[in-house]
């Protein structure tokens, strides 16, 4: 096995500080978060002029009087950590939530389907820090000596040990300090005047156990891979329902988007665990409630043009919907649902080159998707519509328009080629053939035609190609408003002077053209 242990040092911090491009200006703001009269995390410009964890309150504003100091909200924490288990879901289904501040991950399983350890670690860590959270990595093929050396990593770097024998010489090299579970066994610990657990390792372990106790030695036995390490794995909820808390009070609706990708991370990450997608979502956004306060909350549905767990997706979607908004009043909490979730089929890998195959078609279906969906959120749901085949002979009765998202599947959509397929038109050298042909584009209602000497006229006689076909059909609705009713009509397929190719019938009333072939 091979655990990859992620800690967020930053944590109590980030998760009440939202969104860093808020609280640029001219003034520099310095955030630290504070338990009890302590300080116990401190962003950077607040470190830069002195302030340090565990430092007294009084101390820190004597240092920097602007420093604008947070209570912990240990509930928060709680609440943004199973968001991140989550997330994580998206990678490995072996999540573990290591303590108050970190996540274990079993990634060996999953290594060859993200493209190697290296791809794989960059998607991670690049996700972490678009969800604006600070964090030390290690791997290792325990979960104790991950945790180890995460703890004590700096920032920037990374401790990798991906083999067994490896772990050994890796644990030895660790300060004692990470075995002090608590202050009484850290000063047992220091006692002896060790530095290095390689030290702690040299001595007989049945002595130790008398002096220190057995608590250390048995973590130490299952950093080193002696002792099984049995993890609770965290326990993904069968329906996605996540609250999110804002640090203060949105009156902007776009400013509400850096919160939201926190949200649709973790929806994404519930998704990819469960093999699934959402065609819709729910985003209820609770309002600040007042004496002239009526309106406690407001619901986004966010829909897709098929199931997706595509996070840029779902988020371009809630941009659109965002920059469009006007909030009744500010915005407190924010509350992410998916109402379904449907299971996604999986995609068969290309021996060769996709280009012309289903890879290409699977990238334009995407295209269209996307192109549907931001037209959604624009516009409306109404106001983008596709067409339906319908059984009826009568040609403006073949098909009707429906709202994208009320069509289940593609098979029922009138695309160009699959509509010139069914009617058998593939060009206009078929029209020797004895096949009926429909042209692409029909006119909202008949056009009637002059005729001199028995032959229609447009720009000049018309020349009959092919017909007549008849179609006579719909006298179940003659007596319905607004129904076309029951017509008799002889269709044939004309060429103009202009060397248009036309679709035009003859009824008792006269000559009429109907439709137009592309």
């Amino acid at each position: 096995m091979l655990w990859l242990s992620l800690l967020f040092p930053q944590f109590p911090l980030e998760v009440l500080a939202g969104d860093p491009a808020l609280q640029s200006g001219s003034v520099a703001v310095t955030l630290a978060v504070i338990e009890g009269e302590h300080i116990l995390v401190a962003d950077a410009a607040a470190r830069g002029a002195g302030v340090m964890p565990g430092m007294r309150l009084a101390a820190a504003w004597a240092r920097q009087p602007l420093l604008t100091v947070l209570e912990r909200r240990s509930d928060l924490e709680a609440a943004a950590l199973q968001r991140l288990a989550c997330w994580a879901g998206g990678f490995t289904p072996e999540v573990c939530i290591r303590d108050e501040s970190g996540l274990l991950l079993e990634i060996e399983g999953c290594l060859r389907l993200f493209g190697g350890l290296d791809a794989l670690l960059k998607q991670i860590l690049d996700g972490l820090a678009a969800q604006g959270f600070t964090v030390r990595h290690a791997i290792a093929p325990t979960p104790m000596a991950a945790s180890w050396f995460a703890l004590i990593a700096a920032p920037i770097s990374e401790t990798r040990c991906l083999q067994i024998d490896q772990l050994r010489p890796a644990v030895a090299d660790l300060p004692v300090a990470v075995l002090a579970s608590s202050p009484d066994v850290a000063a047992r610990i220091h006692a002896f005047g060790l530095q290095r657990l390689g030290d702690l390792m040299a001595l007989p372990r049945a002595a130790l156990m008398r002096r220190i106790g057995a608590a250390p030695l048995l973590a130490l036995s299952k950093a080193l891979g002696e002792l099984p390490d049995l993890r609770q794995r965290f326990i993904f909820p069968d329906r996605f329902c996540e609250t999110l808390e804002l640090p203060a009070r949105i009156e902007h609706a776009a400013a509400l988007l850096y919160a939201g990708q926190r949200l649709v991370a973790a929806l994404c990450g519930w998704l990819a665990m469960r093999a699934s997608g959402v065609a819709a979502c729910l985003l209820w956004l609770e309002h600040e409630r007042g004496r002239d306060k009526a309106e406690s909350a407001t619901c986004i549905e966010l829909r897709f043009a098929e199931p997706t767990r595509d996070a840029n997706r779902i988020t371009r979607v809630l941009r659109e919907r965002l920059e469009r908004l006007r909030l009744p009043s500010s915005v407190l909490i924010m509350r992410l649902e998916a109402t379904s979730a449907e299971v996604l089929p999986g995609h068969d890998g290309q021996l060769f080159s996709g280009a012309n195959t289903g890879a290409a078609k699977s990238g334009a279906m995407d295209t269209m998707g996307t192109l549907v969906e931001r037209l959604q959120a624009r516009l409306g749901e109404g106001s983008v519509m596709r067409l339906e085949q319908f059984a009826d002979h009568r040609p403006e009765c073949a098909s009707r328009l429906v709202p994208w998202s009320a069509v289940d599947g593609r098979d029922n959509v009138c695309s160009t080629d699959a509509f010139a397929q069914a009617s058998g038109f593939a060009g206009v050298a078929q029209c020797a053939t004895n096949s009926p042909l429909r042209p692409l584009w029909l006119l909202p209602k008949p056009e009637s035609l002059n005729e001199i000497n028995g032959r229609p006229q447009r720009h000049g006689p018309l020349e009959l190609m092919n017909g007549p076909e008849r179609i006579e059909s719909g006298w179940w609705d003659a007596d319905e408003q607004g129904a076309i009713g029951d017509v008799r009509r002889d269709y044939f397929v004309a060429r103009s002077t202009r060397q248009e190719w036309l679709w035009v019938f003859r009824a008792e009333a006269g000559w009429f053209l109907h439709g137009v072939f592309a």
